[in-house]
């Protein structure tokens, strides 16, 4: 059972019909189609609920499953719909838009420290990421003031595909040290922000976005963290 992600195309729809085509041992639903994105990347799954002819059920998360199967998982145990039902899905949507202005930004705090990362985290308001750095930055302040002169050029965020071979000949593209695009389709997605053959980011990514750097809003630099001998986790915080 293989589930469309219609988030890779339409990141902004925030609801959709769909089919179920099964349900899981734990109690979860996989449908024909999505706009719940599957946890990964440092991305949580999408909340929200799934309505049919009878019932609805509030979704907690979404997770990858078997061979391309996208599983909603219900926040309690709940009777599920049976296989074969109509479904409408709707998503927390002031969440979704947080995940996708925050993890945009955190694209754009690489661009602004040009280290390897090595862990990053999303959430609706705040995020993280961890850095190769064995010495704290002298200023949070301008880097703070780099990070907001990039949002607000109102840089286009685009996508794109390459394939493995592609990605082989390329590997500056991979800024992360401990996880690696997912292989296998023969296809990488990139994430591209900045228009032309000089972007400003380009990287693989299989997270939701916004649509111009714009839409982030203003961010803050809450926090440098010292997390080993060579590690510095940087937080930031949606302001505005």
């Amino acid at each position: 059972m293989r589930t469309e992600p219609l988030f890779l195309k339409y990141p902004y729809r925030k609801s959709a019909s769909a089919k179920v085509l099964g349900q899981t041992e734990e109690g979860g639903v996989i449908l024909d189609r999505t706009i719940f994105y599957a946890r990964g990347g440092g991305q949580p799954g999408d909340s929200g609920t799934l309505d049919w002819d009878g019932g609805r059920i509030p979704i907690a998360t979404a997770v990858k499953g078997r061979d391309g199967a996208i599983v909603l998982v219900p926040a309690e145990p709940s009777p599920l719909p049976p296989v074969g039902t109509k479904v409408d899905q709707r998503l927390d949507w002031g969440r979704r838009l947080g995940h996708m202005r925050i993890h945009t930004a955190l694209h754009l705090l690489s661009v602004v420290i040009p280290l390897p990362v090595t862990g990053g985290a999303v959430a609706a308001d705040k995020g993280r990421l961890d850095f190769n750095m064995p010495e704290a930055p002298e200023d949070k302040a301008i880097l703070e003031g780099q990070l907001n002169a990039l949002v607000t050029r109102d840089l286009p965020v685009s996508v794109e595909w390459i394939s493995d071979d592609d990605l082989d000949a390329n590997p500056s593209l991979v800024k992360t040290l401990t996880v690696q695009p997912p292989r296998g389709s023969g296809m990488i997605r990139l994430v591209r922000i900045g228009d032309g053959a000089n972007p400003v980011d380009l990287q693989p990514c299989g997270g939701t976005h916004v649509a111009r750097t714009s839409q982030i809003g203003k961010i803050a630099i809450t926090k440098i963290e010292s997390k080993g001998r060579q590690n510095r986790r940087v937080t930031i915080e949606l302001v505005g």
